[in-house]
């Protein structure tokens, strides 16, 4: 009787534990925000974007449209939610509130460099990273009121301070949902 109450307790405390863990990933995602992309004026990518910050780091889920077939696209978070020049450059640079330089993940970089889009032959694209130098919540390094630009090419993570990126195919402003 001993070994069986001892596994009734294991198991138990599994799912007690398992049941928690699900509580604490819906309850623990914190302050949210979104991004609907609007083409630049002459172009045609469109899409959105969602920031979730949980754990201290921001999980970043986008699907964007109308990008160049099987080719990649810079994609960054930039200085101000103003996409109204028609060209994206109202939007200003990439978002760096440290004044580091331009990188990819895992090497210095500014807080609005982030990966790159792949689109498929269809020219859609799907991306799901991590950001551990930003929040969505207010303050200093807050997404909040940014803007969101996709690229017309790759980012090469070495060009300072831009990666080379080329034309702002699409504009949106980060806000809070």
């Amino acid at each position: 009787m001993q070994p069986m109450m001892k596994t009734a307790s294991i198991v138990f405390a599994s799912l007690a534990l398992a049941a928690c863990s699900g509580a604490d990933m819906r309850m623990g995602a914190g302050a949210r925000a979104v991004a609907t992309l609007e083409p630049t004026k002459g172009n045609t990518a469109s899409g959105s974007a969602e920031f979730v910050e949980r754990g201290g780091k921001v999980h970043v889920t986008a699907t964007v449209t109308g990008l160049a077939p099987n080719q990649e696209h810079g994609f960054h978070v930039h200085e101000k939610g103003d996409c109204s020049s028609g060209d994206g450059m109202s939007a200003g640079g990439h978002f760096n509130p440290d004044g580091k330089p331009h990188g990819p993940q895992g090497a210095p970089h500014h807080a609005g460099d982030m990966p790159s889009l792949k689109a498929d032959a269809s020219g859609n694209a799907k991306a799901t990273f991590v950001l551990d130098d930003v929040t969505v919540a207010s303050g200093p390094k807050s997404v909040v009121g940014r803007g969101l630009i996709v690229h017309k090419d790759p980012d090469d993570f070495k060009t300072q301070p831009t990666g080379n990126a080329g034309a702002r195919l699409a504009c949106a402003t980060i806000r809070a949902a």
